[in-house]
């Protein structure tokens, strides 16, 4: 599809505060235009967006006691590995399969919105770094710091993306994919020693198992013309807090809209429970316009960025109360529709 049919509609980052996926299942196909399916990690810790995907993963440990992920490199990963790199060479997705205890979200999600005429669906995938600077070995160092577990992470986290995309196809031919990347907010820091060249050639790799659209999704401020070297169609940024830090950008972004790209403004809060009842569409409305006017004052057309709106939460919502959350999205879904009123759109 392309991506200016998608101007200035809504989408979720991904978790939600429910414990029934069912519920949480109704509460996107309701009230959002562009669904997403519903992570859920109140319902068990397997949930949690590191272990979520770690299935499958070779010598992978899930301590659900401890709530930690851990690669147990005292074990012979070689036959695991070897397994990965296989399915990696072959295209077998199934391989990337997750199953319903990891996230039942997912598989209600694709029973809950069949049959219905969505523009598009949205899934998401935790992204390498972020997976591999948090998933540890025993001795608790970072496995993305390895060589060859770097590399098999970009692998395995590629098909379970592509392993995703192929059911949500089931409901649409249309799928948005993002990559999460909420590590990417210490890029440049005393806490975070990897190269650019390895960090684009790893969400890369990632990314190259998605056919449809590919969005990538950071919650805090960092080198976004980094993230727009990768073969992004979406950036999604929590515009809420960090607008001033992407109009450090004008030229990225110019190009980036030139060639199709959407900017996805986080514009609701969801780091602050008080502030999603303390703002309203209008207000949320008035600070996109004024974020988008940092821009602009760079030489970013207006036009430009309208024609290349998104609008969702800052960052998933399952840290906050279920009304809250349900109130975040709602609001996404009020603020597109008052831009497309304000500008005719």
């Amino acid at each position: 599809m392309k991506t200016n049919e998608l101007t200035l509609l809504s989408t979720a980052i991904g978790s939600l505060p429910f414990v029934d996926a069912t519920e949480a299942c109704r509460v996107m196909t309701d009230i959002l235009p562009i669904p997403a399916w519903p992570q859920l990690p109140r319902r068990n810790f397997k949930e949690n967006m590191y272990a979520q995907y770690s299935e499958g993963f070779p010598g992978t440990v899930v301590d659900e006691a401890h709530e930690r992920v851990w690669v147990d490199r005292t074990q012979d990963l070689g036959a695991g590995l070897e397994c990965l790199y296989a399915a990696y060479l072959e295209n077998d997705v199934d391989f990337g399969a997750i199953s319903p205890e990891y996230a039942a979200g997912l598989h209600v999600f694709l029973k809950a919105a069949a049959g219905r005429p969505w523009l598009a669906v949205k899934g998401q995938v935790t992204g390498p770094i972020s997976w591999g600077l948090t998933v540890t070995d025993q001795d608790k160092r970072a496995v993305l710091y390895d060589e060859t577990l770097a590399d098999a992470v970009a692998k395995h986290l590629r098909l379970k993306a592509a392993w995703q995309e192929r059911e949500l196809r089931k409901l649409c031919d249309s799928t948005i994919i993002f990559v999460d990347e909420p590590y990417m907010s210490a890029y440049g820091s005393a806490f975070f020693s990897l190269e650019r060249e390895l960090v684009v050639r790893l969400l890369t790799e990632t990314m190259a198992g998605i056919q449809g659209l590919i969005g990538v999704h950071c919650c805090g401020n960092t080198d976004w013309s980094l993230l727009l070297d990768t073969p992004v169609h979406i950036l999604n940024f929590d515009a809420y807090a960090y607008a001033e830090a992407v109009a450090l950008y004008p030229e990225a972004v110019r190009a980036f809209l030139r060639r199709g790209g959407l900017l996805a403004w986080g514009i609701v809060p969801s780091l602050d429970e008080a502030a999603i009842w303390r703002e309203s569409v209008e207000s949320l409305t008035d600070r996109l316009v004024a974020a988008m006017k940092l821009l602009t004052g760079k030489g970013v057309s207006f036009d430009n960025l309208l024609a290349g709106c998104l609008v969702t939460p800052s960052c998933g919502l399952g840290g906050r109360s279920e009304g809250a959350a349900l109130r975040a999205l709602q609001l996404a879904v009020g603020v597109g529709a008052e831009l497309r009123r304000r500008y005719g759109r």
